[in-house]
């Protein structure tokens, strides 16, 4: 199995946290289109700007890492919210793109404390699998 360095998931977590604040400070709900692009090209080339910006600033010799399927979950659960809080502000329902925007927020900053709210209903779904799979075989 393939793993991050947690500073390189840290690196994307900063850089989410910095994107939506300044969309939200600025009243710019297009900034959240460039973060859109940044995480669907990350997730289709594993290339994520954020990582290569801070990449020669980081150490990650000696540092615990993250399974890449999480980390691509994780991605694809931000993707999701920005997506709907984008197609909510191109609704003009601004006000439940600002909430998506700020689950996005208080997910990544979370993560960036400590507290990785994707990994935990990461850990769920894959008990749930488990738990079907072991239904399947009695």
């Amino acid at each position: 199995m393939k793993e991050i360095p947690e500073p390189y998931v840290k690196a994307n977590q900063a850089g989410i946290v910095l994107f939506v604040l300044l969309s939200a400070l600025l009243n710019q709900p297009y900034i959240l289109l460039v973060l859109w692009i940044i995480q669907v090209v990350g997730i289709l080339t594993g290339k994520n700007v954020f990582v290569l910006i801070a990449k020669p600033a980081i150490n990650v010799q000696g540092a615990t890492t993250q399974a890449l399927e999480l980390q691509r979950f994780n991605n694809v659960l931000a993707i999701i919210f920005l997506s709907l809080s984008l197609l909510l502000f191109l609704a003009q329902l601004p006000i439940l793109g600002y909430i998506f925007e700020a689950m996005l927020f208080l997910a990544a900053g979370a993560a960036l404390c400590g507290y990785c709210i994707g990994c935990t209903i990461y850990f769920q779904y894959k008990q749930l699998k488990a738990k079907r799979m072991n239904k399947l075989k009695l």
